[in-house]
């Protein structure tokens, strides 16, 4: 039983005893319902967020990913009522507020769960440029991390992403995917990540820990069929670059020792690792570039905020006194919700320049 299953597992009573309370105060805003109504309805919501993983984890199909989505979908929504809810009880405390009022500000949710749906779905092209002392030559590198390739986002985001990366051959050498390929929320088929073998440039990825949760030889041989390189505690050397990617994962495995012997003279040294940590270790090594995700930047508000002080270097290009860079990317797709708000489903073109 993967991570993922067993935190789904353990969560969901208790996510269906917040779905009870969540749903008794916001029908008492409208006139109320029996009990036994919103128990019935939080069982339900339960039981939606629990059947389609078990079967999803087997085979994946157009209902098991489209209640999936549905499950997504509302946990944002419950997530923004709550908010909701609490703004209209705390103004309640100080005028009175009409029954067209309650409805006006409970509308809200579906307004914003629109825009944030889309802006989920859009993926944008972003630019940030770097210096540094030791290149040789101008190089453009696509960067991007969690795709979440699973049953809420299934092949119609590689898609996406394969045609997105096609416009950006003529000005772009190589892509570098920086994990969670895979979502862990439905199985890997060999060919479902066939659309990159279309793109010219080479795709490099490093897995995430998402990537091991459905089985990662099933995401690595997608992978191979669709001829990406996948580097797994590895290097490569392109034009210039020295690409190390270091697995992250929550499984027991081991690693290899991170020193100075990974770093090559005469290269712009790249550490491609999922989770934005240990920058500070890896700039004194001598890594000039980190390549990193994992944040989904907060993926939506409120969670930004919180995401800025978990994680710190939460999204963005950040630059040491050494002169080396961290770049976190936002990511492409979405974590069991698909919505964002305050931040892009992106893939950023890091412009390599000589300083």
């Amino acid at each position: 039983m993967s991570f993922r299953t067993r935190r789904v597992i353990i969560s969901t009573p208790f996510y269906m005893v917040f779905e009870f309370f969540l749903l008794k105060y916001t029908f008492l805003l409208l006139g109320g319902c029996d009990d036994v109504y919103v128990m019935i309805l939080a069982l339900l919501i339960g039981m939606l967020r629990l059947v389609p993983m078990f079967f999803e984890a087997r085979k994946s199909t157009v209902p098991g990913r489209f209640l999936t989505t549905v499950d997504g979908v509302w946990m944002w929504v419950s997530l923004m009522l709550l908010i909701d809810i609490l703004i209209i009880y705390i103004l309640g405390m100080f005028i009175t507020l009409s029954f067209e009022i309650k409805v006006a500000l409970l509308a809200i949710v579906p307004i914003l769960g629109v825009y944030n749906y889309y802006k989920a779905h859009k993926l944008v092209v972003n630019e940030k440029t770097l210096k540094l002392e030791n290149l040789t030559h101008d190089i453009n590198i696509v960067h991007l991390s969690d795709v979440h390739f699973g049953s809420v986002r299934h092949k119609e985001i590689i898609r996406q992403i394969a045609d997105r990366l096609k416009e950006l051959e003529d000005t772009c050498e190589i892509a570098i995917i920086s994990g969670d390929l895979a979502d862990g929320s439905s199985i890997v088929e060999k060919d479902d990540f066939l659309a990159f073998k279309e793109v010219g440039m080479p795709i490099v990825f490093t897995p995430g820990n998402h990537d091991f949760y459905i089985g990662i030889e099933n995401v690595f041989e997608a992978c191979r069929n669709a001829g990406i390189i996948i580097l797994d505690n590895d290097s490569i050397e392109f034009e210039g670059l020295n690409i190390f990617g270091l697995t992250f994962s929550f499984e027991d495995r081991s690693h290899p020792k991170i020193d100075e012997s990974l770093i090559k003279e005469g290269f712009v040294n790249i550490i491609n690792y999922h989770v934005p940590y240990y920058w500070d270790e890896f700039s004194k090594i001598g890594f000039d570039i980190q390549l990193s995700g994992h944040t989904h930047g907060g993926q939506f508000y409120p969670a930004v905020n919180f995401a800025e002080i978990l994680f710190g270097y939460n999204m963005g290009l950040f630059k040491d006194s050494l002169g080396r860079y961290l770049h976190v990317t936002t990511g492409v797709g979405s974590m069991d919700t698909p919505m964002r708000w305050g931040t892009d489903s992106e893939l950023v073109i890091l412009k390599l320049r000589k300083n």
